[in-house]
Order: C-alpha cells, then structure tokens, then sequence
C-alpha cells in the first residue's frame, strides 16, 4: 500500500472539526439519522438478523464547529459486532452501550440514541388457527454523559379502533327505526345485545414506552397495546378470521383516548413491581376513514405520579417528558 505524502499526511490531520465555529452557539443535538444495520438477536437458543434504523446524536460545545460524522458509524458497528442481544431483546442495552461509547469517542457531553429494528412475531389467527407473521418495531431509546446513562424499550403496534361517538349515533336511529316498525323497549334492547351496531373503523398505531432498568420482553408489551385498542389486525385473515375481529372491534369500541389511558393501567398492572422511578410512555395515532384529518393522544409520566393518579390522587401539574426523565440520574 501506498504511503502518504507530508502534505497528504498534513491535510487528513488538520481537525476542522474541532475548529472555533463563525457563529458562537451550542447545538442541542448534532449527528447522523437513518444509519442503516443489522443487528443480532439471540432468542430460544438461535441467532436471528434483524433490520434496525439508527440515530445517533451529541450535544455540541458553543466552540466546536462540528462533529466527527465518520465516527458515528464506526462506533455503531463496533458496538453492534460487541454486543449480542440476549433473549429478552434488549435493543436498548444495545443504544445504551453505542451513547455510552459516543461519549467517549465524540469527548462529548452526552450523546442520545434511537434504534428502530424491524421485528417478527409468528402468531396464530383468531378462528382458523393458521400461522401469520406480524411485523412490529422495537424501540431502543439511551442517552449517556460522562457519569451516567438510561435507557428505555418500545414497541409501535397497530391495530383496528370502533368509534363509540358514531356507534351511538347508529344505535340511536336504529332504535327508533324499530319502535316505528313496531318493536318493543325489551326486543329492541335483545337486538343491539345479538348484533353490535354499525360504526366506522380507525387503524391505530399505538407506541408503547417502559424506561427501567429491569428486563422487559418486547412481545409483552405488544400484548398490552393491543388490548388497549378495539381490536387486533392480522396479515392473514381466513373469511370466519375476519368476521371475528369485526366483531371483536364492534363490542370493543374505543376512542383514542381510551387506548392511551388503557396502555398506561395494563404497564402498570403487568409490571407492578416497578419503582417509583420509572417511566411511561403511551402514545397512540388513529387513521381517520370519515374525516381528513387524524385524531392523537398521548400521556407520558414517572410510575410514582401515573399510580397516584390511577388511584384518584390530583394529577401531577407537570407530566415528566421522556427527555426529562433520560436527562435524570
């Protein structure tokens, strides 16, 4: 290999990097985003790849022009060819240990990570029983400084949501339809008990947060977003598949609201024997079919104010943020 000249030698180590910058202004986040790898997975005993996006940022001092970029991803691959993700997919002791290492590469303060991996799940169908594979996202989220890191874990899971508002709107009319036709206050209430009424339908994409340091298992936490919504969705569905999740979403009808407030009750029902420390995250978007606009809510907490509010304690005046709660020690 070709050595380099004095000048080549001279222009590769002149830092601009490190550089006083025109404009004398620390950056909240300076870094790479869409950083695209393939991380392992070990899980029952076998290795799996899976696709993963990462993002990857640092805080930049007020007299520092830039970042290193090139270094960005060397440390993601270094991190990802160290570490193997043990059986309860921990994707956020992945993001921890690749801020941790930023730190240290970068001599940043802090450094925060996002990785998003594309994650298979094999189910069964409700009614027929056939195999299907649903594609979900696993979150890891991890922010590091030089004396501390934390870290949480998520899933994005979608699934169906029945408006109650519209729901109502057709029982309502159905009724007096009814009694017009000469049905009576008991048969008309036998009806809507057999037959659930008419709604319009809303696909949901619920995400899920649980920042702790305790092991958490993806799949549970899927679990819990489904339950929170109408009703779950399938890649496969058989004809008695189908009418059976229809109905499900019918006699299930939930605003997005609901959803949101059911997601934050089933984490902390499923994992109560988290600290008071930790953090919840519950968001849900749903895709309006009626409306051109989409509907959105969101409730974020430590564990300590979400279960005192649970209880029917006056809720807390401030809602700690993600942000707030990585940044804490």
């Amino acid at each position: 290999m070709a050595s380099m000249s004095q000048t080549e030698t001279e222009i590769f180590a002149n830092d601009l990097q490190a550089a006083s910058p025109e404009v004398h202004l620390a950056l909240t986040r300076a870094g790479v985003t869409g950083v695209h790898k393939v991380i392992r997975i070990t899980h029952a005993g076998s290795e799996l790849l899976y696709y993963a996006d990462i993002d990857a940022y640092v805080d930049l001092d007020p007299k520092q022009k830039g970042v290193h970029m090139s270094r960005f991803p060397e440390t993601v691959s270094e991190a990802i060819d160290q570490v193997v993700i043990g059986e309860s997919l921990h994707v956020e002791d992945l993001a921890e240990r690749i801020a941790s290492q930023i730190v240290e590469r970068q001599q940043a303060l802090r450094s925060e990570v996002m990785i998003r991996a594309k994650f298979p799940v094999t189910r069964r169908t409700p009614v027929t029983d056939l195999p299907t594979q649903e594609i979900y996202t696993l979150i890891g989220h991890a922010l590091s400084n030089t004396d501390h890191s934390r870290r949480m874990v998520g899933v994005e899971v979608r699934g169906l949501n029945a408006c109650p508002c519209a729901q109502g709107l057709v029982r309502e009319h159905a009724a007096v339809r009814l009694r017009e036709a000469g049905y009576d206050e008991g048969q008309t209430r036998e009806i809507f008990e057999l037959l659930p009424a008419a709604t319009h339908n809303q696909r949901a994409e619920a995400t899920l947060m649980l920042g702790t340091s305790r092991e958490v298992d993806a799949r549970d936490l899927i679990g819990i977003a489904e339950r929170s919504m109408s009703a779950p969705i399938f890649e496969l569905l058989k004809r008695p598949d189908e009418l059976h999740v229809v109905e499900q979403a019918h006699l299930h009808p939930r605003f997005v609201e609901d959803s949101v407030r059911l997601m934050v009750a089933g984490t902390l029902d499923h994992y109560d024997d988290l600290s008071d420390g930790c953090f919840v995250l519950a968001r849900q978007v749903n895709f309006e079919t009626i409306h051109n606009h989409d509907v959105v809510a969101e409730r974020h907490g430590a564990v300590r104010e979400l279960r005192a509010e649970l209880a029917g304690e006056p809720g807390a005046a401030h809602h700690i943020t993600a942000g707030e709660w990585l940044q804490t020690r």
